[in-house]
């Protein structure tokens, strides 16, 4: 895919894609996911490891990604119903990109707060 094709009226993947990652919470999600490796996790469990996120939100964001094929969505039938969420091949793919969005933050969050800083005394 060429960027130059996001121009004007087209439909653009990238943007779409980068629209539904480069929200607040599907990120954290994906790595709270990947945090468990192999095992998939219960609603329960991703509400307790991503911290400050509602019940509604993650509703929210699992829906996003499971509708994307990032992740996938198992429900057991029992009494009470059991549903656990894990990467799909596809997402646990999209782990590379941001295994390298992660330690380019990590490597340069100090000097962008620097920047935020100089930029927020200068105005």
């Amino acid at each position: 895919m060429d960027t130059a094709e996001c121009t004007g009226d087209k439909p653009c993947p990238l943007r779409e894609l980068l629209s539904r990652l480069g929200d607040k919470w599907s990120l954290l999600t994906i790595m709270a996911l990947a945090k468990a490796g192999e095992n998939p996790c219960r609603f329960s469990e991703l509400m307790r490891n991503i911290n400050g996120i509602s019940q509604r939100m993650l509703t929210t964001t699992l829906r996003h990604l499971e509708r994307d094929g990032v992740i996938s969505r198992r429900v057991y039938a029992e009494v009470p119903p059991r549903v656990e969420y894990a990467l799909t091949e596809r997402g646990r793919s999209l782990l590379i990109p941001v295994k390298s969005l992660v330690t380019w933050v990590e490597g340069n969050w100090p000097e962008i707060e620097k920047a935020r800083n100089a930029f927020d005394a200068s105005q």
